[in-house]
């Protein structure tokens, strides 16, 4: 396992990277899933405007206004806490490296340094401001192009989403969080993909609907993206082994996946983050002592879902410029996502609730959700157009 870049330089390359030890394996493949699912919502938003099924818009922009107290403020705050933290992880950068999300979330730092960064770094905005300022500001039109929100959509989508993924995961996990609330809230670790999705999605949404999108296209154009975004993530959940593995697997291989690697049928994830399992004789680990491997190997079920997912991503893409639709192609992601996560709930190792005497997960109540309303929904969008077509004269 690779629970940060620092392992798999020195896996692939025999080279120890000293800086590398702060990229943690799981946040950099999110990283990458959301820069990927970026691209793809910009480049079918581009088609679908190409297309003529969406529009650009106006929007009322004020120029040559001098800089307001909110945003002077707000340029304080960024830079103190750059300078706050920065010449402090840079006077313990040792210790950084091997604690990098400890010192991120602790109260060090050093005061003097993002005092003074904070000054200068409002000064110089105030002075930036000013230099472009009108005797008189004014309102102009603007035309935007709904490509061009990618950006806000992607950083509202990650925020929403880290917000509904804790959120569910202080429900799935209730007695964690009451013991010890700060902790569940300010850790990286126990982020629930559904609360993710749900939370994130409706934050996007609401957004879109402001700026006047037309939302049912966004939404068609957002699942092949929310697809490969999932298939890439869990990419990192597989490499850094941060525990969303599956259940005991101590089934001999099947005949027909003889030619495939053992660890695709049954892993024990050597050297995982979480540090779970048993010590591993010998090991010597000079970072942060990844050195326990489970003591019965399980289902790779991460590898399971970044196959699975990135077959369906390549499936609905094809699919994309045949449906006609507006919406059956959101409703097509519903539906094959509640399917693909109920039977990986199946193998999967996860918090389970006692519902009239049957064990069920938080993913397994909503996945079945999220099918019935994509099928309800190709069905209803689908009839709905062609009764259109019918009175259409």
């Amino acid at each position: 396992m690779y629970p940060s870049l620092y392992y798999l330089f020195n896996d692939l390359f025999g080279i120890k990277i000293g800086f590398l030890k702060m990229f943690q394996m799981f946040g950099c493949m999110v990283a990458i899933s959301f820069l990927l699912a970026s691209y793809v919502l910009s480049k079918e938003l581009k088609r679908k405007e190409k297309d003529g099924l969406l529009h650009t818009f106006t929007e009322k922009v004020m120029i040559g206004k001098g800089a307001s107290i909110t945003e002077l403020i707000e340029a304080f705050v960024i830079a103190f806490i750059i300078g706050f933290k920065g010449l402090y992880i840079a006077m313990n950068f040792s210790d950084f490296l091997n604690d990098t999300q400890g010192y991120l979330l602790s109260t060090k730092g050093n005061l003097i340094a993002g005092i003074a960064l904070g000054g200068v770094y409002t000064y110089l905005r105030y002075r930036e401001k000013e230099k472009n300022k009108l005797p008189e500001p004014k309102l102009i039109d603007k035309e935007v192009h709904p490509y061009e929100l990618v950006g806000n959509i992607t950083l509202l989508a990650a925020a929403g989403g880290l917000v509904g993924a804790k959120l569910f995961d202080g429900l799935e996990n209730y007695k964690d969080f009451f013991a010890d609330p700060a902790k569940e809230l300010f850790s990286f670790s126990g982020l629930t993909v559904y609360g993710g999705l749900i939370v994130g999605s409706i934050t996007v949404l609401y957004y879109a609907k402001k700026k006047g999108l037309q939302l049912l296209h966004l939404m068609d154009s957002a699942g092949p993206a929310m697809l490969i975004a999932y298939s890439v993530g869990r990419i990192g959940c597989q490499l850094a082994g941060d525990g969303d593995w599956g259940i005991t697997n101590a089934a001999p291989k099947p005949h027909w996946m003889s030619f495939l690697p053992d660890w695709m049928w049954a892993f024990n994830y050597p050297h995982n983050v979480n540090n779970v399992g048993n010590f591993i004789p010998g090991c010597v680990d000079d970072v942060q002592n990844h050195c326990y491997a489970l003591a019965a190997p399980v289902f790779p079920t991460p590898f399971y879902e970044t196959v699975s997912c990135a077959i369906l991503f390549f499936i609905m893409w094809s699919l994309r410029k045949r449906i006609k639709v507006a919406g059956v192609m959101f409703c097509i992601y519903l539906a094959v996502n509640g399917l693909e996560r109920f039977f990986i709930e199946l193998i999967r190792v996860n918090v389970k609730y006692n519902i009239f005497g049957t064990e069920i997960t938080q993913a397994q109540i909503i996945a079945p959700l999220f099918f019935l309303v994509g099928v309800f929904g190709i069905y209803y969008l689908t009839k709905k157009a062609k009764a259109n077509e019918q009175i259409a004269p």
